[in-house]
């Protein structure tokens, strides 16, 4: 087991399909504690950064908890972190991050690290990820050469039917089935392009331009291109996410309310592990209230994810609709507009999903709960972080947290998606659960 300088500390692995590796297993139910955080990485990470993530948001709490005082006698904190797996683009940034495997610049073409990460996230299509780098690298001014791109990065998505619902975030109960990804190869990688100029990016010389004009060079769209490869890796990842939060961690939490029935456990989640420890939701037993907290950070999924009805204009409900009375607690979302990540390139990435049309309009329906918080949910208390940190949360129900007074660091594309590890964001999963007499 990992030494992250927090005591007891387990992992628990799960694979593509949910399934926890037996030591996990075992030793999350032979942990003696009173309360267990058990956190989820996002989709961009390996093993050892998912280690080094969890190195860094636990180190506060031991002292948070000494400040407590005599209100936090007798709590015996734990804390387990999900490994789950995800593919990491080492060349996005992670703000203040010690850790060699980010020490990548980004470039127009796939680093190798990227590469093999590719190739074991897409096992059996290892040409076509060699094919992929090979266009990104050489960048032809050329449309055909961009349409080969979006055929090659559709073979690396399976169909939906093998896993049905993982990737939703909404359920129209009208019925329909959404498009992956459209033939518009040219006008997505346009709009990518665009957006990424929008955030900072620019890998290629030349300004993007607003057409296809005869004779213009389409070189500039490749920073669009790999975006696309980008965010359809991303799609592969929610449902990922969605199937081991539902089929492995929310069973999983349902054998430790058997073998530990006092143990309260407290989710935590940052980008696509939020979304993960919220479909374990969707998997725990009927019955069981161990869970007393989630708190999602800077959640990469839909903010109308809780939402039993849509709001005017769209049909059905959230894929996670009234879940939030699963919990024996609170569900908060801390969300931040510096995150550019969830603010720009999450809204244009629902375009992949035919979630909706006009996709340079940045249609605020499609915004992320880590973006501006939990959406049609009622009632839902909407706090900033000085607030929480001055009074707490709520006991129960949905609550959504402004934290952008922390969560602010990072550079283009993502922004500050991932500058999570701060102390007020441990005190908010201590607050979330009522740990040691936070309120």
């Amino acid at each position: 087991m990992a030494d992250i300088g927090v005591e007891p500390y387990r992992e628990i692995t799960f694979d593509a399909d949910g399934d926890a590796a037996p030591a996990g297993r075992t030793a999350l139910a032979e942990l003696d504690v009173t309360d267990l955080v058990v956190f989820a990485h996002g989709w961009n990470n390996t093993p050892s950064v998912a280690t080094d993530l969890y190195r860094r948001f636990f180190a506060p709490f031991p002292a948070l908890l000494a400040e407590a005082g005599p209100a936090a006698a007798g709590v015996r904190l734990g804390y387990a972190g999900v490994v789950w797996p995800s593919i990491r683009f080492a060349d996005e940034d992670i703000p203040d991050f010690p850790h060699t495997a980010l020490a990548t610049v980004p470039g127009a073409g796939l680093d190798p690290a990227t590469v093999q990460a590719l190739k074991r996230a897409f096992p059996g299509h290892e040409a076509v990820v060699d094919a992929l780098a090979g266009l990104l690298d050489e960048r032809p001014d050329d449309e055909e050469a961009l349409r080969r791109f979006g055929l090659l990065t559709r073979r690396l998505v399976a169909p939906d039917e093998e896993s049905p619902g993982y990737a939703a975030d909404t359920v129209d109960h009208a019925g329909g089935g959404a498009v992956l990804l459209t033939d518009d190869t040219l006008g997505l990688c346009r709009e990518f392009t665009l957006a990424l100029h929008a955030t900072g990016v620019r890998l290629e010389a030349g300004p993007p331009g607003p057409s296809f004009s005869l004779g213009r060079s389409l070189k500039h769209l490749w920073d669009g291109a790999k975006e696309l490869l980008r965010q359809t890796t991303y799609y592969e990842m929610k449902r990922r996410s969605g199937k081991v939060g539902q089929l492995g961690l929310g069973p999983l939490l349902g054998e430790l309310a058997r073998a530990r029935p006092a143990t309260r456990v407290h989710l935590v989640g940052h980008s696509q592990g939020g979304r993960l420890v919220a479909f374990a939701l969707k998997g725990l037993p009927e019955g069981v209230r161990n869970v007393k907290s989630v708190t999602l950070l800077e959640g990469a999924f839909s903010h109308y994810a809780f939402a039993e009805r849509l709001p005017s204009g769209l049909r059905g409900a959230g894929a996670l609709a009234a879940l939030q009375r699963r919990v024996d607690g609170p569900v908060v979302s801390c969300y931040s507009r510096f995150d550019t990540a969830l603010g720009v390139i999450y809204p244009l990435a629902s375009k992949l999903a035919g979630d909706y049309q006009g996709v340079l309009e940045l249609d605020r329906r499609w915004w992320a709960i880590g973006h501006d918080g939990i959406q049609s949910v009622a009632p839902c208390t909407e706090l900033t972080l000085a607030e929480v940190l001055r009074d707490g949360v709520p006991a129960s129900g949905c609550v959504s947290v402004n934290a952008e007074s922390v969560v602010r660091a990072g550079g283009p594309p993502a922004g500050a998606h991932s500058d999570i590890c701060h102390p007020e964001l441990a005190r908010v999963v201590l607050a979330a659960g009522r740990i040691g007499g936070a309120r």
